[in-house]
């Protein structure tokens, strides 16, 4: 059983940074590939960053390429989630989220975790 909890969200002016923090408990952090998605008001929720289990893979949505990067701290069970030149549309609920244990398919898919934290209110205002 793992239990995520996000941190770090907030409400920052277009052009603006924010990293999130998601820490996970257990003690086998280091074999859970990591996810960051998003879900806006009357949206479906979307895939935003991976981190494979053992950081030396990652993966973006288009949209936040170049922008927004995800990275991890085994020691402190943490993945975080850089987020650079933010724009009103970034605006959503963030979630992190992780899949069974040493994961190496799809990471798009949001069925395919099977842990979710809560949440953060990322808020971009124009």
């Amino acid at each position: 059983q793992v239990q995520l909890v996000e941190s770090g969200g907030g409400l920052v002016q277009a052009g603006g940074s924010l990293r999130l923090s998601c820490e996970a408990s257990g003690r086998t952090f280091s074999s859970y590939a990591m996810g960051w998605f998003r879900q806006a008001p009357g949206k479906e929720r979307e895939f935003v960053a991976f981190i494979s289990w053992r950081g030396s893979n990652t993966y973006y949505a288009d949209s936040v390429k170049g922008r927004f990067t995800i990275s991890r701290d085994n020691a402190r069970n943490t993945v975080y989630l850089q987020m650079s030149s933010l724009k009103p549309e970034d605006t959503a609920v963030y979630y992190c989220a992780a899949p069974p244990p040493y994961y190496s398919g799809n990471y798009y898919y949001p069925g395919n975790y099977r842990y979710w934290g809560q949440g953060t209110q990322v808020t971009v205002s124009s």
